[in-house]
């Protein structure tokens, strides 16, 4: 005769963990960082929360909605913070480290291009960059535009360089335009051949900042 069978009181199994958006948000970045953008789903979001996909649309309405609640978590980590030197040099290490950021995240980089991120860190890095250009005294309107232009230049970079470097790894692109430029003809591409020498000269670092001071620029001068 077997052995008679003991119930188990479902009270005996440990609670989940009540759901939060802070939780959530949490646990998609855990996977983001682990395994890419492209599996944090609601779907495998709801696995690790041991819930239904649907549970989730209380916490957040849509992907883009997650993505840009990622993108404010990671601001709040490495908070884009101006160094020592003039206004210009300030803003110009803030969008820079907005910018490398993002270089770790093309594909959200890429996601949040589309967007418009409203994150209560989000709109601190926003405050920032208008106080600086407030500072240079640049016109509030002058502002008001100008931050959307440097922001999304930051962001595009950031989407843009991702997308080389993995062309670069698979297909050796780079060199093969270095090889490109170098055996032009000046015959053939006259006005190349003039800046050939710079082309592609500079490190990545100089580039981006040149890109960011030309702007900056161009918003005082006009």
């Amino acid at each position: 005769m077997s052995p008679r069978r003991v119930p188990v009181s479902r009270r005996d199994r440990p609670a989940k963990p009540p759901l939060s958006r802070d939780g959530l948000v949490a646990v998609a970045l855990g996977i983001m960082r682990e395994e890419g953008l492209e599996r944090v789903t609601m779907r495998r979001l709801a696995s690790e929360l041991d819930t239904g996909p649907a549970s989730l649309y209380v916490y957040v309405r849509n992907t883009a909605e997650l993505h840009g609640a990622l993108l404010d978590e990671l601001i709040a980590e490495r908070s884009p913070a101006g160094g020592a030197g003039s206004w210009r040099d300030q803003l110009i290490d803030v969008l820079c480290t907005y910018t490398e950021l993002l270089f770790a995240y093309p594909s959200l980089a890429r996601s949040v291009l589309i967007l418009r991120p409203s994150g209560p860190h989000y709109l601190r890095l926003i405050d920032t960059v208008l106080g600086l250009l407030h500072t240079g005294g640049v016109p509030p309107r002058q502002a008001a535009w100008g931050v959307d232009i440097l922001l999304q230049h930051a962001t595009a970079t950031a989407a843009e360089q991702g997308s080389r470097d993995q062309a670069a790894e698979a297909d050796g692109e780079y060199e093969d335009l270095a090889i490109a430029v170098a055996e032009a003809k000046s015959d053939t591409y006259p006005n190349l051949i003039r800046v050939r020498d710079e082309l592609l000269s500079g490190t990545g670092e100089e580039r981006m900042r040149w890109a960011f001071g030309t702007l900056i620029d161009g918003l005082r001068a006009h």
